[in-house]
């Protein structure tokens, strides 16, 4: 077997947003494998001319290279910011964790 490179996708929503239906919806959609959503915290970033500093979580996806664009598509569906953080790591991982992987996003 020789899967496609596994990747690690980032995004952040408000703390008050519903981090969990979005992190469902992925899975149950085989956009992601696993989406680990982390407790909140404070965000300090420039937005439209103005330094802006909110609550929110960190949302780490789990899926493979093949799925990035079907997973970048239905995340700004999704996703309730204007334009949702979307930073995509190449990542290795085991044989077995990477088949897993690519077995739980498989298109079927």
């Amino acid at each position: 077997m020789t899967p496609d490179t596994l990747a690690i996708v980032l995004t952040t929503v408000a703390a008050s947003a519903d981090a969990d239906t979005i992190a469902r919806a992925l899975v149950e959609e085989r956009l992601a494998a696993c989406v680990n959503v982390l407790p909140p915290m404070t965000s300090t970033y420039r937005w439209k001319g103005v330094v802006e500093q909110e609550r929110e979580q960190q949302v780490v996806i789990k899926t493979s290279r093949a799925r990035i664009a079907a997973l970048h598509a239905r995340l700004a569906e999704l996703h309730p910011y204007e334009l949702p953080e979307f930073v995509v790591l190449d990542a290795s991982g085991s044989e077995a964790y990477s088949r897993w992987v690519h077995d739980s996003v498989k298109s079927h």
